[in-house]
């Protein structure tokens, strides 16, 4: 049984629908990769906050490790590990440090949801990623403002000065992790968005025939 022309442009619709949204949730898929990546130097990588010119000591300091240099041998001290929560500075640090923590954690669950593709439907996999992309960065965003709550521990005036406190950095300057961090936050929305958009995509996949009642009438 022949198409008709106007079954015809919607099977070619149909083909292009599905092509352009397999492209994009690839592209999704990949940008998620990155985002674990970045979220995981951003837990890690001790360079939130740190010395400047103005400071008579080196150091900086991250969620949970730190070190400070010695001013007169400028050699470094460092110390904190996420296992050893008294070696931490600042309870806020702690906090801090859950929340980013368990905002990676999401993201990770995130990726391995991908195998999810295989044996569920695609639209509610989307969503599913959507939410807790959205809960992840929400996580980040309690993280990155209650790390500045944790800048008046004597630790962190010893390097930056007794000017500094709670969500003043006196001497210091804000490092390129903490940075990453607050960009992360918006890369985070972003995917989620997306992941939410290619959602209600599959929720509208048109079906793979078209047929018509009376179609073979001729």
């Amino acid at each position: 049984m022949d198409l008709l022309p106007a079954q015809e442009a919607a099977k070619i619709y149909h083909t292009n629908y599905v092509r352009n949204s397999r492209a994009i949730g690839v592209m999704w898929a990949v940008f998620t990769i990155c985002f674990v990546i970045i979220t995981m130097v951003v837990f890690i990588q001790p360079y939130w906050i740190g010395d400047s010119v103005n400071t008579l000591q080196a150091g900086y300091f991250g969620l949970f490790h730190y070190c400070i240099g010695n001013a007169l041998t400028s050699e470094l001290t460092c110390k904190g590990s996420v296992l050893d929560f008294a070696s931490i500075p600042s309870p806020a640090f702690r906090t801090a440090m859950f929340f980013v923590g368990t905002s990676m954690l999401l993201i990770v669950g995130t990726m391995v949801c991908f195998s999810l593709f295989f044996f569920c439907n695609a639209g509610n996999v989307y969503k599913i990623c959507a939410w807790m992309q959205l809960a992840s960065a929400a996580l980040m965003v309690m993280g990155c403002m209650i790390y500045p709550d944790g800048w008046d521990s004597p630790e962190v005036k010893r390097m930056c000065g007794q000017r500094t406190d709670k969500y003043s950095l006196g001497n210091c300057t804000v490092r390129w992790a903490y940075i990453l961090a607050i960009i992360s936050i918006l890369d985070a929305l972003l995917l989620a968005l997306l992941s939410f958009t290619l959602g209600n995509r599959q929720d509208k996949l048109l079906p793979d025939e078209f047929e018509v009642e009376g179609g073979g009438q001729g």
